[in-house]
């Protein structure tokens, strides 16, 4: 009982809070759709506070924090569930930044910021890492890497308060279902973000415990640079055919993961657009799906554990390949990856032999188009990729284990550049199916779906006045691992905006509408219908046994509030004026 009425103090203060600074300054509050953590809201909860800090100059420099696990809800490791609430204030005038989360060596959450305003903006967002429990067990670093720079222009701030919220276990709320170990592939950094820079390839030598069963990959993947927009860049072939500074490279992307020097698994990520992308006030106050929580992506690493408990250190890459002859990419991708281990009660070694590989080094890929006499270009590139990997494993208490690890994968896209490039669309989609079966036991699943349409429409000769149309979507059934709790989300984001950039400040307007649907296989569900239109949320319906018993009230803006906006970064080395 003292626990809900302090859980409801604590929504009380906060809505207090906000409400506080919406009438002072007219804060905007900002929020990715997404469902609040499916955790024992009725148990016990010990709060710590992880880090604070303000990230003014920060490039480079990462806040370190040591951790200690908390004892007040039971022996460390013991707990129900874990979640994370990252808290953010900001004002001024910046541009959204990454935001990288490292723990024992091993990321375990990616994000991004909001743009903000004079006004100032607030966001929470609560994170599920009860996946991550072995980690928080035992005492070890703790690292925020949020680059930030202050520049003439660019005087946004970000204030950061990082807590975790541990829920006791019970006979209610066992302990969660969780690995033996967790072995980062990472830089192994102890002073920034522990991602790597790809191109080229990050490997890593690993040696995985000898009585290892079950190994599932946890793979963390983004473009950054010139790879932000990576399914707007154009076939090579095209290019000269388009303005110069165009870039190539096209717009297929695989993220593969090697086992000395084997194929894996694979990915075909989903596009995340950060809230600087193409038109800022598209994504006020709702941010694009995915800029505050990116997804990841598991492959079945089990097969391979005949080769990796031999003792040895064995090589694991990470790599992003395009359908390029060469397959290169442009500068850069972040990737880092995590194997989520299972050991046998026996500490005898495991045994056993890879008894099927099928899988190719590379994706079939195949590229077309044309240009047509008024210069208008058309380049569509499409990839398919089959992969099954079969063995036999025996552990060292006996059991034997028939292994089958598949993987289909479609990609398609298609970009127009029309009326002398002031139209361009691209019509993409990602979609694919993941299976692993243990003695035909299903043990990881994923069946996804990302269709992606964008329209943007320069409107003046000079290019300074610009329209976007987003239909973008995030379909996917994953069942990561037998620990980790199975879901299925089907979300879609409509949004469009005007954008009109001038020397006396840039100015624009945007629509934004979500529904998103989740359910998990515990019976957890949650819904949510939202809509906003600059800068106000016009209406919003949250329900499902997730949906929170109080809602915040969100402040109104008069549509000739004046929002002064950072320079959108535009696609496929699109520039300003033309």
């Amino acid at each position: 009982m003292l626990q809900q009425l302090y859980h409801l103090c604590k929504i009380a203060a906060s809505s207090l809070v906000l409400a506080s600074l919406a009438v002072r300054g007219a804060v905007l509050v900002d929020f990715q759709v997404a469902q609040p953590p499916p955790l024992p809201q009725d148990a016990k909860q010990c709060t710590i506070q992880i880090l604070q800090r303000t990230f003014g100059f920060s490039f480079g420099l990462a806040e370190v924090v040591q951790y200690t696990p908390p004892t007040d809800c039971g022996p460390p490791g013991s707990w129900a569930g874990i979640s994370l609430n990252f808290t953010v204030t900001s004002n001024g005038t910046q541009f959204d930044r990454l935001g990288i989360f490292t723990f024992q060596n091993v990321e375990i959450w990616r994000t991004s910021t909001p743009e903000p305003t004079l006004d100032g903006i607030i966001w929470t967002y609560l994170k599920d890492v009860t996946r991550y429990i072995p980690l928080f067990a035992k005492p070890g670093t703790f690292i925020l890497q949020l680059d930030n720079l202050l520049e003439p222009g660019l005087d946004g701030q970000y204030a950061t308060t990082l807590h975790a919220t541990f829920f006791a276990s019970s006979e209610r709320h066992p302990p969660a279902p969780k690995a033996n170990a967790i072995i980062p592939v990472s830089t192994l950094a102890n002073d920034t973000g522990n991602e790597a820079s790809v191109p080229p390839a990050f490997s890593l030598n690993v040696t995985v415990p000898r009585n290892a069963v079950q190994i599932f990959a946890e793979l963390y993947a983004s473009g950054n640079g010139d790879e932000e927009f990576w399914y707007f860049n154009t076939a090579n072939e095209f290019v000269s055919a388009l303005p110069s500074g165009s870039i190539g490279d096209g717009p297929f992307r695989e993220v593969r993961m090697l086992v000395d020097g084997q194929v894996a698994g694979v990915a075909f990520p989903y596009a995340v657009i950060f809230t600087g992308g193409i038109v800022p006030t598209a994504w006020r106050p709702i941010t694009s799906y995915g800029a505050l929580d990116l997804p990841t992506y598991f492959i079945d690493l089990t097969p391979f554990v005949p080769v990796l408990t031999d003792g040895q250190p064995h090589n694991i890459s990470i790599d992003v390949v395009s359908a390029e002859e060469d397959h290169a990419i442009n500068q850069n991708w972040f990737v880092s990856g995590n194997l989520q281990v299972v050991t046998d009660s026996s500490s005898k070694p495991t045994t056993g032999k890879i008894t099927k590989y099928d899988a190719s080094p590379f994706a079939v890929t195949k590229t077309s188009g044309s240009v047509g006499d008024n210069g208008d270009v058309n380049v569509t590139v499409s990839a398919t990729r089959n992969i099954h990997i079969e063995a036999e494993i025996t552990s060292g208490s006996g059991k034997t284990t028939h292994v089958v690890w598949t993987q289909s994968l479609e990609f398609s896209n298609t970009q127009q550049f029309l009326d002398n490039t002031f139209i361009q669309n691209v019509f993409q989609t990602a979609s694919g199916s993941f299976s692993s079966t243990h003695n035909g036991v299903p043990s990881l699943i994923d069946t996804f779906s990302y269709p992606l349409n964008i329209n943007i429409t320069v409107l003046t000769p000079d290019g300074n006045n610009f329209v976007a149309t987003f239909d973008h979507s995030y379909d996917r059934t994953s069942l990561p691992a037998p620990f980790i709790l199975g879901s299925t989300i089907h979300e879609r984001q409509l949004a469009s905006g005007f954008f009109h950039l001038a020397s006396t400040g840039n100015t624009g307007n945007g629509t934004n509408f979500n529904t998103f649907t989740y359910v998990d296989l515990a019976g957890n569900t949650y819904d949510r219908e939202v809509t906003a239109v600059d800068n106000n949320i016009t209406s919003d319906h949250q329900g499902g046994s997730l949906a929170p018993r109080s809602t915040i009230a969100f402040p109104s803006f008069s549509p000739q509030t004046p929002f002064v906006v950072a320079q959108p970064r535009l696609p496929g080395g699109r520039k300003f004026g033309n």
